[in-house]
């Protein structure tokens, strides 16, 4: 056996030997246990709790307004990302609509404004041979 191994595993067994004994904590993580599944019922419940259509809350949700119509008529159900997300808004809908407020500044026009034009002049070079 290489002796760098047996030192890796010779240091490992000295470390679980001592968290055995009392003497070394290990880190744990406590993971949040997975959202309970949705019915399609509770989605629309959510929906017409935020006074939302199909589109506008696909939107929210940033999903399609397919998913939603899927989800709404049991041919699908949310999962994952989707779901957790479902679940916080159903819990403090304020944070969906929150995130999805328009950012005025990036899209304010002036009223019959045009695009400017470049005022720099492009000349063709020529080139002798």
């Amino acid at each position: 056996m290489d002796n760098e191994l047996f030192a890796e595993l010779l240091q490992s067994t000295t470390e679980d030997l001592d968290h055995a004994k009392g003497k070394r904590d290990l880190r744990t993580t406590v993971l949040p246990a997975a959202p309970k599944p949705m019915s399609s019922t509770a989605v629309r419940r959510l929906r017409s709790r935020l006074n939302a259509s199909q589109a506008v809350f696909a939107s929210y949700l940033n999903v399609s307004t397919k998913l939603v119509q899927a989800w709404e008529s049991d041919r699908r159900t949310p999962d994952g990302a989707a779901l957790r997300l479902l679940r916080l808004a159903e819990q403090a809908p304020e944070l969906l609509l929150a995130s999805s407020a328009p950012d005025r500044r990036a899209t304010k026009k002036r009223p019959g404004s045009k695009p400017k034009r470049s005022t720099t002049k492009h000349h063709a070079k020529t080139r002798s041979v």
